[in-house]
């Protein structure tokens, strides 16, 4: 596989840079060993001929001192120090070179020197003691006889020649310190070489790998390249040829799977268009039957009107058939004309509901019913929607239980002029369905559980609904059996009308009859507006007979 031949190389690769990087190390640390090994044979080579001077200069101090021409103790002293001090700092650099192998093979030079350092030590301490006693010579004293002693301690000690022993100990350094600088030449060309070696190794390996893999991998990839050029001008029928059990041939699978999966979702799409044109075919013909449809309810909704504007005409015949009458007539008693015009009165009244319930449905499209949305306090629709209704529940001996309203205001953002429309159809339509003496009862409250909101809520106790046909009361021009059977007058406009205002309102109108029809009787309208934002909910106050 083409990715094990890779990662072969890249490991090849790698494990030649890290034994370059060893090699590295290695030349690093044997060529800090050459220079150590240098800088000791230099330092003991140079240590000798430091001795050699110091010992020099105070065998000049000491010619002085014996003729009396200076020679001062301190001078002395520092002059013995000093041999003292290099023979120390020799005899470590001995250890050290014995440590380092600076001698190689031959320990008799290790020995030698340790043998000279041993001697020159006994000498700085018998040469200290000679000097220490050291006086002036006399005048009339030759110097030659002072002179000879102090030879004898200089270049003499424990019976060796110091002078043969020094210039043999030079000898000997400065030839172990030329062959360190030999060897040190030589480990540096061995480095170079090293270093020179594995870099040809290593540029030789990358320049195999990177022909090998330019090579390898030219034909496979201008076949994908060809490849992803063909599907990109929509030939989908195109395949990547596979020729090897590779990673390549891998890829080359995966784009020939990817354009069969391509120009089968192609063909689906084909299909799925083919269907949705087809669907497209049988919803045009659909908006074309609800079209039609939708004429034929206009026409029957014209022919509906033509027939209540028909309706219109008996009430206002009556009312210019009672008054023509009346006129015609010779004089009448005040009784006679009060009860002709009580009749008129009356059938004005319901000429002028069935006219109002006619325009509101007329308009009860809310986008073309006219509003004006400002904040309202509710307290003055309910009160005006109150006042009218107890006109009309007072004429059928019923009563309104009405709830006060609170001290705080209660603001929605509407209409106030519909608002009192729909609370006062909420209210007619439960004192006109009451039995007479009966109780219609008002309450309100504001919510907060989803949305600030005030509900208004009016209960009756009079014929109830069926629960069969609660869910057409709110449809137009429907009146249930009950219903018609409790009062023959009506248009069955009055709920309809009511739930658009709510709607329009932002609201909602709901309508339920607890009682079942076995027993009884009973309705519950509820009416839900929104708060205006911000508004704070106020807590329900106690029912207040009105």
């Amino acid at each position: 596989m083409f990715r094990k031949q890779l990662s072969g190389v890249l490991l090849i690769l790698a494990a030649c840079i890290v034994l370059q990087g060893v090699g590295a190390v290695f030349a690093l640390r044997e060529a800090e060993r050459q220079v150590v090994r240098g800088r000791v044979a230099s330092d003991i080579h140079q240590g000798f001929l430091q001795l050699l001077a110091t010992k020099q200069r105070l065998r000049s101090w000491v010619t002085q001192h014996k003729i009396g021409a200076g020679g001062h103790a301190e001078e002395r002293d520092d002059l013995l120090q000093q041999m003292q001090q290099g023979l120390g700092e020799l005899a470590l650099l001995a250890q050290k070179a014995a440590a380092l192998g600076l001698d190689g093979r031959n320990s008799e030079e290790h020995t030698a020197r340790t043998d000279a350092l041993q001697v020159l030590g006994h000498n700085v301490h018998e040469l200290g003691q000679a000097l220490m006693q050291l006086k002036t010579l006399p005048a009339d004293m030759p110097a030659r006889l002072g002179w000879d002693t102090l030879t004898e301690v200089f270049d003499k000690s424990e019976g060796r020649d110091l002078r043969e022993l020094i210039a043999q100990s030079i000898t000997r350094e400065s030839a172990a310190m030329q062959r360190e600088r030999l060897a040190a030449d030589a480990t540096l060309d061995r480095i170079r070489w090293l270093w020179i070696g594995m870099a040809l190794t290593l540029a030789l390996l990358a320049l195999g790998a990177t022909l090998y893999f330019a090579r390898a991998l030219r034909r496979p990839m201008d076949e994908l390249v060809q490849g992803a050029h063909m599907l990109g001008q929509g030939l989908l029928k195109h395949r990547v040829p596979l020729n090897d059990q590779d990673e390549f041939s891998d890829v080359a699978r995966s784009m020939n799977a990817m354009a069969a999966a391509l120009e089968k979702h192609q063909q689906q799409e084909t299909e799925h268009r083919q269907r949705l044109e087809t669907e497209v075919r049988e919803r045009t013909s659909a908006l074309h039957e609800a079209n039609q449809s939708l004429q034929q309810t206009d026409t029957r909704r014209r022919t509906l009107l033509a027939d209540i504007s028909h309706e219109l005409r008996t009430p206002t015949t009556a009312i210019r058939g009672e008054a023509e009458i009346t006129l015609r007539g010779g004089e009448r008693s005040a009784a006679q004309y009060r009860e002709a015009l009580q009749r008129i009165v009356a059938t004005s009244r319901q000429l002028g509901s069935v006219i109002d319930d006619l325009l509101a449905m007329a308009r009860s499209d809310m986008e073309s019913l006219s509003m004006v949305h400002q904040r309202v306090d509710m307290s003055e629709p309910l009160g005006d929607a109150l006042a009218q209704a107890q006109a009309l529940a007072g004429e059928r001996h019923i009563q309104i239980n009405a709830q006060a309203m609170p001290p705080s205001t209660v603001i929605v953002t509407g209409d106030a002029q519909r608002l009192s429309q729909l609370m006062l159809l909420m209210l007619d339509n439960a004192v006109r369905y009451s039995h007479p003496t009966g109780c219609v009862s008002l309450r309100w409250w504001c919510s907060d559980e989803a949305s600030p909101s005030m509900v208004l809520e009016v209960v009756d106790q009079g014929i109830g609904i069926p629960a069969e046909e609660l869910h057409q009361v709110f449809d137009r021009h429907f009146r249930g059996r009950m219903a018609r059977l409790h009062r023959a007058a009506g248009s069955g406009l009055g709920l309809p009308i009511a739930k658009a205002l709510a709607q329009a309102h932002g609201g909602s109108l709901t309508l339920e009859s607890p009682a079942d029809e076995a027993t009884g009787t009973g309705t519950r309208v509820q009416l839900c507006l929104p708060l205006l934002h911000g508004q704070t909910t106020a807590t329900v106050s106690n029912p207040m007979v009105s």
